[in-house]
């Protein structure tokens, strides 16, 4: 299981200001080539974990193949944390973006559920990001929160004892701490997603491809998870 990242740190910053630019040359080159009018959003593949699975070893190289950025918690909650970088996402889309946005966003805010200002945040960040270009989602209910008939939902699982030993690997911790600690944030994913989202956590009508770690590598995930994509979209092998 892979060390993460601190909010706020300076890789987080780097990352975010990094993939800024990437995306205002390739918006620039788009609107350049075609006068199209543009999907809802662009391809993406959401990924959601059991707490302890490194889904690291899976979305990296995943993002590597497709040549897509990586958004992981910590990145999109410094985007949605920060009214700068969500201004300067904005400003990158034209009339058509901020209609589709400004629709998609009500849709989601007139829901039912638990609505507060994170979430408010989060909701534009996630909507705006899937409309400027083809990324890797990783937790936070974006599946939830994109268009279900757009984009691949992919959820990894593993079991309980192989979960608890990486998380003690990655964290320092003795197996009891561990395992409470583990407990602590499956109870807050599980609230996250049931209080904003009317639903279960660990419902597998959210996902497309479910993907057990204890039978297949982070090396096999990956093939399996571009394999399902390419039948999706129709593709031959």
């Amino acid at each position: 299981m892979t060390a993460r990242r601190g909010f706020g740190d300076r890789s987080t910053s780097s990352l975010v200001e990094r993939q800024m630019r990437n995306w205002e040359l390739a918006r620039s080159q788009r609107y350049a080539e075609s006068e199209r009018r543009p999907a809802e959003v662009q391809e993406f593949i959401c990924v959601s974990r059991m707490v302890g699975v490194d889904d690291q070893a899976v979305t990296r190289p995943l993002g590597k193949r497709l040549g897509w950025p990586v958004l992981d918690r910590e990145l999109l909650e410094a985007m949605a944390g920060d009214d700068s970088l969500r201004q300067r996402i904005y400003r990158t889309m034209d009339q058509r973006d901020l209609g589709w946005w400004e629709t998609a966003v009500r849709a989601v805010m007139d829901g039912e559920y638990v609505r507060n200002d994170y979430f408010h945040r989060l909701s534009e960040t996630v909507l705006s990001l899937g409309r400027q270009g083809s990324c890797i989602f990783v937790g936070r209910g974006a599946d939830l929160l994109l268009p279900r008939n757009h984009g691949l939902r992919v959820r990894l699982v593993a079991p309980r004892d192989a979960r608890v030993r990486s998380f003690v690997e990655a964290r320092k911790m003795k197996p009891a701490q561990a395992i409470a600690e583990m407990d602590r944030t499956e109870r807050q994913r599980a609230a996250f997603i049931q209080g904003h989202f009317g639903v279960a956590a660990d419902d597998p009508l959210r996902h497309d491809l479910v993907i057990s770690l204890q039978e297949a590598t982070p090396e096999q995930a990956v093939e399996l998870i571009l394999a399902a994509r390419r039948i999706l979209r129709g593709e031959r092998a």
